[in-house]
């Protein structure tokens, strides 16, 4: 079942440490079936260098696995909620890289200091809250997936205008039409994260761009009048 989406699936998680975006088994990439409303993710706590195609596990949205010898990975109830909620989104990527999760242990938004920003997130990308005891309690990783989407509605934000998010204490996740844009989204995650940073070091009172410069460069890649690239 779905073994193209479990090869594709595979090499877009082999893409997580040739981006140097993971270390061990600290990520995992996901994509969903819109025909079968399913989804293939990697198997939980399988090594990199042993993984094969055939080990990517289908769930459904109720995290019902649906094929595969393995235990889908543990952050399975996380995407299933992304992918319930945000219907536009294709591909999932979660990863402990260290630049963005440095910003996720600090807590802070990622602001758009710099045009590489602009060009894939339209503005900050947000830091959702720590969960509560009782999230925790009644199911830590489809919680987690619920604060993603609680951050989403209560700032007005359209999950492909601003691709990702940072959970608090804990890394991002970032996501797109499909798995080639959420592991792109994640690399662009990390190095803005990694800029921020270097430029506060070198200015302190650095600016954030102004609307009218992330405007230029997000909708000259992605509005009706985009001309970014070739037809």
């Amino acid at each position: 079942m779905l073994e193209q989406l479990k090869e594709e699936v595979f090499q877009a998680n082999l893409d997580l440490p040739k981006h140097g975006l993971i270390k061990y088994t600290w990520g995992n990439v996901s994509v969903y079936d819109p025909e079968t409303k399913y989804f293939v993710i990697k198997p939980s706590g399988v090594s990199y260098e042993e993984m094969k195609p055939s080990d990517m596990v289908v769930v459904d949205l109720e995290n019902n696995v649906i094929e595969g010898d393995l235990n889908p990975s543990s952050d399975t109830p996380t995407h299933a909620v992304l992918y319930k909620a945000f219907p536009e989104v294709g591909g999932i990527v979660h990863t402990h890289s260290t630049w963005a999760a440095a910003w996720a242990q600090a807590g802070l938004d990622v602001p758009a200091m710099e045009t590489t920003h602009a060009d894939t997130f339209y503005g900050s990308v947000p830091c959702a809250r720590f969960l509560t005891q009782k999230e925790i309690d009644d199911g830590y990783e489809h919680e987690t997936g619920n604060a993603i989407v609680e951050t989403f509605k209560k700032r007005g934000l359209k999950p492909l205008e601003v691709p990702g998010v940072l959970l608090h204490g804990h890394g991002p996740f970032t996501w797109g039409k499909d798995e080639h844009s959420a592991v792109m989204n994640a690399v662009v995650l990390d190095e803005v994260c990694k800029m921020n940073l270097l430029a506060r070091q070198v200015n302190p009172f650095a600016e954030d761009l102004p609307q009218r410069v992330l405007d230029k460069h997000y909708l000259r890649k992605h509005g009706k009048n985009a001309y970014y690239g070739q037809k």
